[in-house]
C-alpha cells in the first residue's frame, strides 16, 4: 500500500512539473505566428555600399521580433536547409514567389522583405511583411536615420519592425 501512495505522489508531482505554464505570458507554440526574414537587398548607389549592413539590419529585425510575445523566427540555417534542398543557386532567389516558397517549406506564415539605401550619410530603409500562403503584402514600413551612425540605422529598424508587427 505504501508503494501505491508513493507511486501515485510521484506521478502527481511529475505531472505537475510538466504541465504548461498559465497566464497572460504564456503563448502556446501552436498559436506563435511563425516569421521569416530575408536579408536585406542594398540599392545603395556604387560607392556607397556598407559592408555586411543588410546582415546587420535583418539581425536586428529578427531580434526585435524574437522579444515580441506570440512570434517565433526562423532561423537563418532552416532557410538555408529549405535552399539546398530546392538545389536553387543565388540568381533564382531574386524572384519573391521563390522566396515565400522557400518560407513555406521553412514554417514560415508571414516573411519580412526589404531594402536599404545609403546615399551620404543617410540610409533609407524599406521593408514589408508577406503572407506565405496568399502572398499578399499585409503592411509596410518606411525609416531613415542619418549621420552615417550605425547604432542609428539599427534603431531604424527596430522601430520600422515593430510598426509592421
Amino acid at each position: 500500500m505504501k508503494q501505491f501512495v508513493l507511486v501515485t505522489l510521484i506521478c502527481f508531482l511529475l505531472y505537475g512539473c510538466a504541465a504548461a505554464p498559465v497566464g497572460p505570458t504564456a503563448v502556446s507554440s501552436e498559436k506563435k505566428k511563425v516569421i521569416a526574414v530575408w536579408d536585406l537587398e542594398d540599392l545603395s548607389p556604387s560607392g556607397n555600399t556598407q559592408m555586411d549592413l543588410g546582415y546587420l539590419l535583418s539581425a536586428r529585425i529578427m531580434e526585435t521580433i524574437q522579444q515580441m510575445d506570440g512570434y517565433t523566427v526562423v532561423e537563418r540555417e532552416k532557410l538555408e536547409i529549405a535552399l539546398r534542398e530546392l538545389n536553387l543557386g543565388s540568381s533564382s532567389l531574386a524572384d519573391e514567389s521563390t522566396q515565400l516558397r522557400i518560407g513555406r517549406i521553412a514554417g514560415a506564415r508571414l516573411m519580412i522583405f526589404g531594402a536599404y539605401q545609403v546615399v551620404a550619410d543617410r540610409m533609407r530603409l524599406d521593408l514589408r511583411i508577406v503572407e506565405v500562403e496568399t502572398g499578399r503584402i499585409l503592411k509596410t514600413a518606411e525609416k531613415s536615420a542619418g549621420g552615417g551612425d550605425i547604432s542609428g540605422w539599427l534603431k531604424a529598424a527596430e522601430t520600422a519592425t515593430k510598426e509592421l508587427i
